[in-house]
């Protein structure tokens, strides 16, 4: 499965992922599949949506 990243929330803000997850759920209001991971190797929280596959 791929993912495009619609934005990046660093891990270490005081609010830790709570920012990311209203992000994402205002996209969700939009009608965008967004959900929230985590990068550990950049120590970041992303919002990410699917992408079709392009095999």
């Amino acid at each position: 499965m791929s993912a495009k990243v619609l934005e990046r929330f660093p891990a270490g803000s005081p609010r830790g992922s709570w920012t990311a997850e209203e992000y994402a759920a205002r996209r969700r209001t939009e009608g965008q599949p967004a959900t929230v991971v985590m990068d550990l190797k950049s120590d970041a929280f992303l919002v990410v949506v699917p992408t079709g596959d392009e095999d």
